[in-house]
């Protein structure tokens, strides 16, 4: 290996595609429908908590695993959220640098290399890196269409002696589809028969258009094995302040705590103040929160159709995985390509949400965190690629 040369594990992955999107969203000015971040303002309430911890000089280290104030309004709006569920702020929380560093923390802290972690698949992006920078070997479990219900026999033969995690994303990105109690029940099960842990992406829990988010956590018998990540970012429209959360029994926090500070150290500590504020919002909050991204789905999905794409509705998140078999023989890294030159809007080939890239081929992802207008143009755009009839 020469000096130039990149490590194994670096090596076994490439760059987000997601955000290689936005920068080729960005030479051709675009409408950016690739990268799940809003264009649109976060509640003023949080601002101006920002700004004030700011002049209040909370400006040094917060305590690593997060400020009292911060882990306090997690446990609070956790137990009135999901009766039941009793979150200890001091024992059970551990503040992070956003989900992703919530999610990478966590695996480094509770996997040894050869364990092998199940992923239901199309996955989102970062699950696959994660699991080879901690060691681990991922097991992937299909997501089939147009419901993209797993197979209860296809889950149970993922399980083996060396399985020591599962991943669950609900809300789910890249589909939206939102898992059903019973489906929840079958995963736990399976996660107490063969003592396994939970790592739960929980970071579009109030972008639900259909159903209800379950925790896992609230499963009979999971709290005690799950592993809850969650942020700001998605739910106050704060992408760029990277403050997440995870909660998880206390043996296991006392490991995501010690990685967590070696990573890095911290998060911001005015951004710590405000989360708090954010965490506090009435609970109407939430319920205009959904109705507005409803009202934004529905305006993407009709213009997705329109220009010939066939959909998959999503129940919750911001995201519509769209069929491109009726507009292109290409594939869809040429078509997403295409697509973001002109007539000009961004999207995230399908294949890069898969282990094996051609079950994606036909498939592209578009987002929709972004204000009306910004999605009335992209639908414009994309009105010009529908088959003349």
């Amino acid at each position: 290996m020469s000096v130039s040369s990149a490590s194994d594990k670096a090596s076994s992955f490439t760059e987000s595609v997601i955000r290689e999107m936005t920068r080729l969203a960005m030479a051709h000015d675009a409408v950016n429908l690739a990268q799940g971040m809003p264009d649109f303002a976060c509640p003023p309430e949080l601002k101006e908590a920002a700004c004030a911890a700011i002049e209040a000089d909370l400006n040094q280290y917060a305590i690593t695993w997060g400020a009292t104030d911060l882990r306090s309004a997690i446990a609070a709006k956790t137990g009135r959220h999901y009766p039941g569920w009793r979150v200890d702020p001091e024992t059970d929380v551990t503040v992070v640098c956003g989900s992703t560093e919530g999610m990478i923390a966590s695996m480094l802290a509770l996997l040894n290399p050869g364990d092998e972690m199940i992923v239901f698949e199309p996955f989102y992006e970062n699950y696959g890196p994660d699991a080879i920078l901690s060691g681990a070997v991922p097991r992937h479990v299909a997501l089939h269409e147009p419901d993209w219900s797993f197979d209860e026999g296809e889950l149970r033969a993922a399980f083996g002696p060396r399985t020591r995690g599962i991943v669950l994303n609900s809300p789910h990105n890249p589909t939206g589809k939102v898992f059903s109690r019973a489906e929840l029940e079958v995963i736990a099960a399976l996660c107490i028969e063969h003592d396994v842990i939970a790592f739960t992406d929980e970071i579009y829990e109030h972008i639900v258009y259909a159903g209800a988010h379950i925790p896992l956590a609230t499963i009979p018998g999971m709290a005690e094995r799950t592993v809850a990540i969650n942020s700001l970012s998605k739910t106050y429209a704060v992408t760029g302040w990277r403050v997440g959360w995870v909660i998880a029994p206390p043996a296991l926090t006392n490991a995501i705590r010690k990685v967590h500070d070696f990573l890095t150290v911290g998060a911001a500590a005015p951004l710590q103040a405000a989360g708090a504020v954010a965490l506090s919002l009435p609970d109407t909050y939430y319920a205009d929160l959904a109705a507005a991204y409803r009202e934004r789905r529905d305006m993407l999905v009709a213009g997705l159709k329109a220009g010939g794409f066939r959909t998959f509705v999503p129940d919750g998140a911001y995201y519509v995985m769209a069929d491109i078999s009726g507009l292109t023989d290409a594939d869809d890294v040429t078509f997403a390509r295409a697509l973001t030159v002109a007539p000009g809007v961004a999207s995230v080939p399908g294949s890069s949400f898969y282990s094996h890239p051609a079950m994606g081929r036909r498939k592209v992802r578009f987002a929709f965190p972004k204000g009306l207008a910004t999605l009335n143009d992209a639908v414009g755009r994309l009105a010009t690629l529908a088959p003349e009839s």
